[in-house]
């Protein structure tokens, strides 16, 4: 229990129990919302082309778009939380995204369709920065194993929506009915969420509005989650083009081996959160940034052995799971978490998981598949050296103010 709670009589404690448990389970439901929605678009991508008429080539340009309203949506989504209760924001958001998945399949021209992903983008982009800001102030301090349940929930949600749609599409035959069930599926969280109070920031309610995060803080732990989903995003992305092209597996068992990444990842976070209750946010991100170093170089230093890429590949899921739900542990830690606040972490996350991918592939090309792995080895290695600059930057901050 909290130390918060311990002063309360027992039944204002319980009532503030039950509303926190409340608050977390809708959360949860809207990140599993929040994964059933976003990975749709790689799975449909045949089905868009062919009711735009498009080749796939041109049709790739939607990611393009999505990404960009994520990027939006984080900016400006921050600040509304920061400015409005924090629940309809989050609810307003389901809404549009379930409004804009209805209407994607109908769309018969690729213009029309990149313009409702871009809304479709910047709508999650608000959601996730939500539900990050608003359970940091429920459980403030406590917040590690329910951040990790949190970013559990929604790869849950990334898992099931590849099978929601290949059902959709095998009993309709198109992708229409696909894009409407999860349309469909993000409603409850919603309606649930509008019927919880908000939370309210713990320092405003404290009286201690007027504490500020230190902005360079703010821009490392901002390029430190740049640096480490830029490595999640990359690996999973490439290890399929990486394991063909090596001479390792065939099309059928790198695409297995893309599915073990994301399994392990899905199993990583929901093994860290009861690790999160007995290790501190710090000594977490140390150990994942080692295991997935290590992974890495475990293919580099065995580039013709399956094992090694099977072994590999799955510790290196495992430890890049509970890196972004830790890293915004650790940042409650370090400063006030405000919506802004948040709002710049996703944007870096943003950036890192757009740019690596794209050098990787300039780089896959000129240099060969090695070149995937070296840049993912050296983006772990300055996502390290990151993370020491703002553990000493905290800790000189944290001096001073001493």
């Amino acid at each position: 229990m909290s130390p918060a709670l311990k002063t309360m009589p027992a039944d204002v404690a319980l009532s503030e129990r039950r509303a926190r448990v409340h608050r977390t389970i809708a959360y949860y439901g809207a990140f599993v919302a929040l994964g059933l929605v976003s990975v749709s678009l790689g799975p449909t991508l045949p089905g868009l082309a062919e009711h735009t008429r498009s080749r796939l080539s041109q049709v790739s340009l939607l990611f393009t778009a999505r990404s960009l309203g994520y990027l939006l949506g984080s900016f400006r989504g921050g600040r509304l939380y920061d400015r409005m209760p924090g629940h309809p924001v989050m609810a307003a958001a389901l809404l549009v995204m379930a409004l804009t998945a209805a209407v994607v399949p109908l769309m018969p021209v690729l213009w029309l369709v990149a313009a409702v992903l871009l809304l479709l983008g910047m709508a999650e982009g608000t959601l996730d920065v939500g539900g990050n800001t608003l359970l940091v102030w429920v459980h403030q301090r406590e917040v590690g194993p329910f951040m990790n349940g949190l970013h559990f929930s929604f790869g849950l949600g990334a898992f099931l929506s590849p099978v929601i749609i290949a059902q959709a599409v095998l009993r309709s035959g198109d992708i229409t009915w696909a894009y409407w069930a999860l349309a469909l599926a993000t409603l409850p969280a919603a309606i649930w969420l509008l019927r919880l109070p908000s939370p309210a920031d713990h320092d405003m309610a404290e009286g201690r509005g007027d504490r500020r995060a230190s902005g360079l803080l703010v821009a490392l732990m901002a390029t430190f989650f740049s640096l480490h989903v830029a490595a999640e995003v990359s690996f999973g992305g490439w290890i399929y083009t990486y394991s063909v092209a090596q001479g390792l597996s065939g099309e059928t068992t790198a695409a297995y081996l893309t599915s073990a990444f994301w399994g392990a990842l899905t199993l990583g976070r929901l093994l860290a959160i009861p690790i999160a209750t007995r290790f501190a946010p710090r000594a977490m991100l140390v150990g994942d940034l080692a295991g997935a170093m290590a992974s890495v170089m475990l293919i580099l230093l065995w580039p013709g052995s399956r094992v090694a890429l099977w072994v590999g590949t799955f510790g290196a899921g495992l430890s890049i799971a509970s890196l972004f739900p830790t890293s915004l542990s650790l940042a409650e830690r370090l400063m006030p978490i405000r919506g802004w606040v948040t709002g710049w972490f996703l944007v870096g996350a943003s950036a890192g998981g757009m740019s690596l991918p794209w050098l990787i592939g300039q780089l896959f090309e000129a240099t060969g598949p090695r070149a995937t792995m070296l840049s993912i080895m050296g983006d772990l290695a300055v996502a390290v050296a990151v993370l020491t600059a703002v553990i000493l930057c905290s800790t000189r901050t944290q001096t001073r103010q001493a």
